[in-house]
């Protein structure tokens, strides 16, 4: 019987220690806030990429690098953002450093600066066509257009699919650098097109013209580290990580604008 009660007493204590361990346990253990790694990847994070001092800034990103994996690599993207934009960017800002475009808008810079100013063409262009770029992608997007935008196409080009093969086509039929855009022009109406180097269709004498609300880079540090030379399966793969709820409220917030005017 003095064994019984020494065994009960013993096997209590360690039910006691492991019940108190594990409440312990419980205690310093910390779930990361998801909020917190939303953009942290192998790659870094794109939050932590800083413009020098100016009047732009990087606007960071809404997703981490390799998040549109596997139809742009995080590799490219961590380059494409910390590198090429970063440089679009601090350039701009000493392109305009000391003159009155430091007083402008960004959009009022493409439209209304002198066009024969390459320093500042080609950077603004760049900041603003890259910002667009990557506000307008996203992971697990694709998919198509609906509401007022798939009315919008169907009414313009005649189907989604239609569109799609346009703007393909205007993707991939662009020589050399450049970009491939869907924009509404000044009556309302959807129009595909495309431009060089960063030219976009807010500058003058554009062969595209109006506010641009999706953007495909077709540079080649846009795709090259994972297509090499297959630009079209770039450009198919694009329409996977298109955002259509973002490409959406910017037609919304255009449409308001050319009412407006």
């Amino acid at each position: 019987m003095k064994k019984q009660k020494i065994f009960l007493l013993a096997f209590a204590f360690l039910t006691l220690f492991s019940c108190r361990q594990k409440n312990n346990l419980e205690e310093v253990i910390q779930i990361p806030e998801p909020e917190a790694q939303e953009t942290q990847s192998v790659y870094g994070n794109p939050a932590e990429v800083k413009a020098e001092k100016g009047k732009f800034k990087m606007r960071g990103l809404t997703y981490a690098y390799n998040a549109l994996e596997p139809y742009i690599d995080g590799k490219t993207m961590e380059l494409h953002y910390s590198r090429h934009h970063l440089s679009y960017c601090n350039n701009l800002n000493k392109a305009i450093a000391g003159t009155d475009y430091e007083k402008w808008s960004l959009e009022d810079i493409l439209k209304s600066s002198d066009p024969n100013n390459m320093e500042i063409r080609n950077n603004a262009g760049g900041y603003y066509n890259h910002n667009l770029y990557w506000e307008v992608m996203g992971p697990k997007a694709g998919g198509q257009p609906k509401d007022s935008l798939a009315l919008a196409i169907n009414r313009d080009f005649g189907s989604y699919d239609a569109f799609k093969a346009q703007f393909v086509e205007a993707a991939g039929k662009q020589f050399g650098s450049g970009w491939a855009w869907l924009v509404i022009d000044k009556t309302g109406k959807l129009v595909v097109g495309s431009t060089q180097n960063q030219d976009n269709p807010l500058m003058p004498d554009m062969p595209v013209k109006g506010m641009p609300i999706l953007a495909l880079d077709v540079w080649e540090h846009a795709y090259y580290l994972k297509y090499q030379n297959k630009r079209g399966e770039y450009i198919s793969a694009f329409f996977n990580v298109v955002n259509w709820n973002v490409v959406e409220k910017k037609y919304l917030d255009a449409m308001k604008r050319v009412v407006k005017q």
